[in-house]
């Protein structure tokens, strides 16, 4: 088993579409994996934690502390790849 991933979708308030379907295709990917292995959580793109990843652009994906998308939705198939080289499989 690998390590947890924490995954972070920075959108904004409220929601645009794309933002909406960024936190979908998270959750989707996310219910991949056992569960407790994966955390997505939503985040405004002007909040604290937003200009602490230097966040400007939306949709936003932050994995485990590091920008790995911003201004491009990511898919489904995209997040999984993703998250299992996060995972270290």
């Amino acid at each position: 088993m690998g390590k947890r991933v924490n995954i972070l979708i920075f959108g904004t308030t409220p929601p645009c579409q794309k933002c909406l379907q960024a936190e979908k295709e998270a959750r989707q990917a996310a219910a991949r994996f056992p569960p407790g292995e994966v955390a997505v959580e939503k985040q405004d793109a002007l909040s604290e934690t937003g200009q602490k990843y230097g966040i400007v652009i939306t949709p936003a994906v932050v994995m485990n502390g590091r920008v790995v998308s911003a201004g491009r939705l990511l898919k489904e198939p995209e997040l999984v790849e993703l998250i299992r080289k996060e995972m270290g499989d």
